[in-house]
């Protein structure tokens, strides 16, 4: 079973990508972010021709999030159950047995910000709601676009991060708290080359020079870990004309 997640930055403008890069890469389920599309502007048609189903949950120009599967999805949730918010960031749903959670974590724009308050208020939100989710189901995958580079190694300038938002000690903290109701860090279970990101601005070259972060992550609970196979960061898509600013992950359970 391979589980994928993909922040495509606009999926009205991405969705060739999208679908080209699931003719080569034949995933299970995907977790979009960032579709930026109203619910009545969902391609569902494009992507049901491309042999999935689709569950959505859109907003205008922000936000947006979309669960697609080959097989239906079950009890299929939009947003943080118990946590009043107008965005667009949470869709959930049971496919073939595993519980899946695509979420868009909020940016957080800057520590003494408005947004940086709402951003740690979705966090424990998040965290109380994951907690029930893993004692209904012990198979579950939480996926998405963290806005959080969890250590040092997961950006390319730690050093210019200081004070900022994706590397702050209280993201890291709420990254840590995630991992502590029994969650595990795909990616970190494999060895991967240094300075290896998912996300770069496209700002200065910065793909070209790799100044970039790891802030796409799949979570899969302790249930899971024996599972897993692989936890990739595809990177070719970056390099397409017109890309999103991050690249796909992969995740490949037994």
């Amino acid at each position: 079973m391979k589980l994928a997640t993909w922040n495509v930055n606009s999926l009205n403008v991405r969705l060739p990508q999208v679908l080209d890069w699931l003719v080569a890469n034949p995933v299970d389920a995907l977790v979009l972010q960032e579709t930026k599309l109203t619910d009545d502007k969902f391609p569902t048609l494009e992507i049901g021709e491309a042999g999935y189903q689709v569950h959505w949950f859109g907003q205008k120009t922000y936000n947006g999030v979309a669960l697609l599967s080959r097989t239906p999805a079950q009890d299929v949730v939009k947003n943080i159950v118990g946590f009043e918010d107008a965005q667009a960031r949470v869709i959930a749903g049971t496919v073939d047995g595993v519980r899946v959670i695509g979420a868009y974590f909020p940016n957080g724009e800057a520590l003494d910000s408005d947004k940086f308050v709402y951003k740690m208020a979705w966090l424990d939100g998040l965290r109380a709601w994951l907690a029930t989710e893993l004692k209904a189901h012990d198979k579950l995958v939480l996926m998405g676009d963290f806005n959080i580079a969890p250590e040092d190694r997961d950006c390319y300038d730690p050093a210019a991060f200081v004070g900022l938002t994706h590397c702050s000690p209280q993201e890291r903290a709420h990254f840590q708290a995630l991992l502590d109701l029994g969650m595990v860090d795909a990616y970190r279970l494999f060895d991967h080359p240094p300075k290896s990101y998912s996300w770069w601005d496209y700002r200065n070259l910065g793909f070209r020079k790799n100044q970039g972060l790891r802030i796409d992550h799949i979570l899969v609970s302790e249930a899971l870990r024996a599972q897993v196979q692989a936890c990739e960061i595809d990177k070719l898509p970056r390099k397409n004309e017109r890309p999103s600013d991050h690249a796909p992950v992969v995740v490949t359970l037994s």
